[in-house]
């Protein structure tokens, strides 16, 4: 349960720390590319102390070339993949519309689970799923829109996210947690960061010292440390079970941007907050 509350208030947090960042005109592309190859340099002294070594956590004995693809494949579709579809999707769609669709995660998880992992869907589970995206959607406002080209690859992004939990949960491999993490953020931060120049996006010249502090928040905490304690709770119970409390993260999100962007909180708000509650 900590580890899961911890994991879903980093992930709600970096929303505000991603927001002041490119508020003040760092590329989206660029801002993921670097934030995700620092997160991962991040984890190093992490895999090493948990698996008594740098090189054994990082090319672990036994290692075979199904763990390197289920990496890659983790990283293209966790990292890469719902990253650069938000990216496009926030073109045209509002920020608070694609949280809304990332977070429907759980509802593909639940169903790929239930096809892939062989996992119980009961019917107070489904009801529970249910309240839960309504309440993200409430807790993020309440607007919702038609459904339009954004609106799909929106959607997109939540599945390469539920791909990638049920990557992550059928397939072990020889890597610890950490050592795994460092993997998957590498590849999809050398892929998005590809494609951001190819576009021709650059770092911006000058960088003042409290946005180089947000960077850090964003890269380190908010990103090596939400997504190693996400993999530890994949590892500690059920992927169904365990992305149901993604519906924390934007209550989380909502709470981190009234008190550091001082956004108001309505009564539509506080109603999607009670039914996160109730949805858990």
């Amino acid at each position: 349960m900590a580890t899961l509350i911890a994991a879903t208030f980093l992930m709600g947090s970096s929303f505000v720390a991603g927001k002041i960042l490119i508020d003040a005109g760092y590329p989206p592309m660029i801002l993921v590319g670097w934030r995700f190859v620092v997160a991962a340099l991040a984890t190093l002294p992490l895999a090493a102390w948990a698996e008594g070594g740098l090189r054994r956590a990082l090319l672990p004995p036994g290692m075979q070339a199904r763990d390197v693809l289920v990496a890659i494949a983790i990283g293209l579709f966790q990292t890469a993949g719902v990253m650069t579809l938000l990216f496009y999707a926030m073109r045209s769609i509002s920020a608070s519309t694609a949280a809304i669709l990332l977070f429907t995660n759980p509802i593909w998880v639940a169903l790929l689970g239930r096809v892939f992992l062989g996992e119980h869907l009961q019917a107070a589970r489904v009801v529970g799923l249910a309240a839960g995206i309504v309440g993200v959607a409430l807790a993020l406002g309440g607007k919702l829109s038609g459904i339009g080209s954004g609106e799909i690859i929106g959607l997109g992004s939540a599945l390469c996210l539920a791909v990638s939990t049920i990557i992550n949960k059928r397939v072990r491999t020889s890597f610890g947690n950490w050592a795994l993490t460092f993997w998957q953020m590498l590849v999809g931060a050398v892929v998005v960061l590809v494609f951001a120049y190819a576009l021709g996006q650059r770092w911006p010249e000058n960088t003042s010292v409290e946005n180089w502090w947000w960077f850090f928040y964003l890269s380190v905490p908010a990103s090596t440390g939400s997504f190693g304690l996400w993999f530890v709770a994949l590892s500690q119970g059920g992927a169904t079970k365990t992305s149901s409390y993604l519906f924390l993260a934007p209550l989380f999100a909502v709470i981190c941007a009234y008190f550091v962007l001082h956004s108001s909180l309505n009564g539509t708000q506080l109603v999607g907050g009670a039914l996160i509650g109730l949805a858990i």
